[in-house]
């Protein structure tokens, strides 16, 4: 078997990479779950081509600094291959996220797609290095398998499980610090033997090569990284910016009557015969929604998601200026990420400390979880 080492400049770029990647493809999902299915599907497949290339380039630079006493290559379709798994991988997860019932059990599942992408793309990437050949411990597979579903999983709780510019930071961190460590575990239970053989599926890759292909992949993933947090950091102004426009846009003639939410202020109780006109983007369009018509609306980033039937509608309030001007009437705050129609409810769990709403008329939306803090408003308000 063959000594090895790691160069510890290259060990701290792999995780440079896999930050830059999870940051660029997390903020890019930012608020799509309330765009139009085309426009999720897009950024469902540039977000997976981001993460999957990132956990791709992850392990190549760190394999590029992987020393061992005599010269290795890699065999170009196989490495191909194991990048394309990645993307695969991560796509689905995506997927998953963004186009089925946001569940404990879906954002579970859906990391675990994501730890499985990470395991897949390492060993079918080493099966495919040539005049050495990799030895892979039961051991080092179980612990690199293990280390992906719960890193992974925990990675994706992090940044799905409340839609927040904190949530997705420290999401992106989790993430770069899953792929590393899933590498170097794995890397840890792995020996190395010479061999002969120089037959392949495809072409050699030299080392000088996949540096390239790397260099050339990292620096997308960084300019990706960059023109996603041009966006990202500058979300409040850009929410700021819209919150004032549906007033606007909603206000009638000057012999006319103005709406409810024209000349309300934020505190004031909402006229009931008059429900305040709810804004959402569509098509290109600012329309307006009954706040009737809404059964609950969920904060994504600095902007909401309104559930109306079998549509999730994107809305350029943020959760505050929600609460604020619906919540003092129709909705109620049930939950940090969530405000509630009472009227839609069509079930209510108590479980321990918190609780769950149920909406069997909602296609869109079939539960919602209850702080513990919020029980008491919310049992007020079902008259229970």
């Amino acid at each position: 078997m063959l000594d090895f080492t790691h160069n510890p400049w290259m060990v701290a770029a792999s995780f440079v990479v896999a930050f830059f990647a999870g940051f660029s493809g997390l903020s890019l999902m930012q608020g799509a779950s309330g765009l139009a299915p085309s426009q999720r599907k897009l950024l469902v497949a540039v977000a997976a081509i981001v993460l999957g290339s990132g956990i791709w380039s992850m392990h190549f630079v760190a394999m590029l600094g992987l020393r061992l006493p005599i010269p290795f290559y890699y065999d170009g379709l196989i490495t191909l291959i194991s990048a394309l798994v990645a993307i695969l991988m991560v796509g689905l997860a995506l997927l998953m996220l963004h186009f089925a019932s946001r569940s404990p059990v879906m954002i579970t599942a859906a990391g675990c797609v994501v730890g499985a992408g990470i395991v897949l793309m390492h060993y079918i990437g080493m099966l495919g290095m040539k005049l050495c050949g990799p030895v892979f411990s039961p051991l080092g597979v179980g612990l690199a398998l293990g280390a992906a579903l719960g890193l992974s999983s925990l990675a994706v709780w992090v940044a799905y499980g409340a839609r927040t510019r904190g949530n997705i930071l420290l999401g992106t961190v989790c993430f770069a610090g899953a792929v590393v460590t899933v590498h170097f575990i794995a890397m840890a239970g792995t020996s190395f033997y010479a061999v002969d053989d120089m037959t392949a599926a495809g072409p050699l890759l030299g080392n000088s090569a996949l540096a390239m292909i790397v260099a050339l992949s990292s620096f997308v993933i960084s300019g990706a990284s960059l023109l996603s947090g041009v966006s990202f950091f500058g979300a409040s102004g850009a929410a700021a910016a819209q919150t004032p426009r549906p007033a606007a846009a909603a206000a009638p003639p000057a012999s006319a009557a103005p709406p409810a939410s024209a000349t309300l202020p934020a505190s004031a109780d909402p006229v009931p015969d008059r429900p305040s006109p709810v804004p959402y983007e569509k098509d290109g369009r600012t329309l307006f929604a009954d706040a009737a018509t809404i059964a609950a609306v969920r904060a994504e980033g600095h902007y909401t998601v309104l559930y109306r039937g079998t549509e999730k509608l994107f809305c350029p309030w943020s959760i505050s200026v929600a609460s604020a001007r619906l919540g003092t009437g129709r909705f109620i705050r049930v939950h940090r990420s969530y405000l509630i129609n009472p009227a839609h409810v069509s079930a209510f769990q108590r479980t321990k400390d918190t609780g769950t709403c149920f909406f069997a008329g909602v296609e869109s939306l079939t539960q919602v979880p209850v702080s513990r803090s919020r029980l008491a408003d919310l049992r007020r308000a079902l008259g229970v």
